[in-house]
């Protein structure tokens, strides 16, 4: 008899721990939860952690993260507002702020991601096509990840979730743009050279054409500097000439008639072809008229 009601003093503390422990569950700091009677919720979320209680085999728990949890999508094609394609890879950030909804719209946390990635792409090919490229690479790209952002939460809410952040790691072209494009800077850049060649012959032509023109004008007036000299010389030498012959006529004649002998009869074979009375031959054919003197 005592036997028997050991045995079933142990079966009925067994069948209570059983029961215990299907009826105790601890939520995670990192989690929140929903009670589930029958496929359906039962009470409030549980967004704090630590130990609840819910009714055995008839409840039962689903638990989601309370994290913010990060989405990745692939990389996606845009158009900008000035018609350059780009190649936009972008990623996000987000949180449930909502979990009955987020259970009755995705159920987990794996289906919401498809879900959220066409949310995002939907708000990058919307907010991207309003804008020019040229943004993407200015001080506007933030205020730009703004705008995707509040976009994404405002259709993610639907959902139950929350769009924490949006960034976007890399915008490029298209890869059969890419030759086009740097052919096209390419010769951009060959034109702009051509135009500083250009501007720097212009810019010698013209430092040599002012070099020339100081050289004609300081050669100029170096020239007329000298023919004013040389004339003031010839005018002082005329003025003694003219002195000196006015003191002497005849001496100062005999003298030009020396210097023209000697200018004449110069070098070996002097031939000079005149009449014998001219005045030229007058100091050698009358000699005395020196010794008179």
């Amino acid at each position: 008899m005592n036997q028997r009601i050991a045995m079933f003093g142990a079966g009925g503390a067994l069948i209570a721990l059983f029961l215990l422990a299907n009826a105790l569950f601890i939520v995670d700091e990192r989690q929140r939860a929903l009670v589930l009677q029958f496929g359906r919720v039962v009470g409030e979320p549980i967004e704090t952690p630590g130990l609840r209680v819910k009714i055995p085999f008839i409840q039962n728990v689903a638990f989601f993260e309370n994290r913010i949890m990060p989405l990745e999508t692939t990389q996606l094609e845009v158009t900008p507002l000035d018609d350059r394609r780009l190649v936009v890879d972008a990623f996000a950030r987000w949180r449930i702020v909502d979990t009955i909804r987020f259970r009755q719209a995705v159920f987990d946390e794996a289906a919401a991601v498809p879900r959220l990635q066409s949310i995002l792409n939907a708000a990058l090919r919307e907010v991207l096509g309003s804008a020019p490229s040229s943004a993407l690479l200015s001080e506007e790209r933030v205020s730009l990840m703004n705008r995707i952002r509040d976009r994404a939460d405002f259709s993610a809410r639907e959902l139950g979730v929350d769009v924490v952040d949006v960034r976007i790691r890399r915008a490029d072209l298209p890869e059969q743009n890419l030759a086009a494009t740097f052919a096209r800077m390419q010769a951009e850049r060959e034109r702009e050279a051509a135009d500083e060649r250009a501007r720097g012959a212009e810019a010698a032509q013209r430092v040599r054409a002012n070099a020339d023109r100081m050289a004609v004008e300081l050669v100029s007036e170096a020239r007329r500097e000298s023919e004013i000299i040389r004339g003031e010389a010839d005018a002082q030498r005329n003025a003694i000439f003219a002195e000196a012959f006015g003191q002497d006529p005849e001496f100062f004649t005999f003298l030009r008639s020396l210097r023209a002998y000697e200018t004449a009869l110069n070098g070996d074979n002097s031939s000079i072809v005149m009449g014998p009375d001219s005045a030229f031959f007058d100091y050698l054919r009358t000699p005395q008229r020196v010794s008179e003197r």
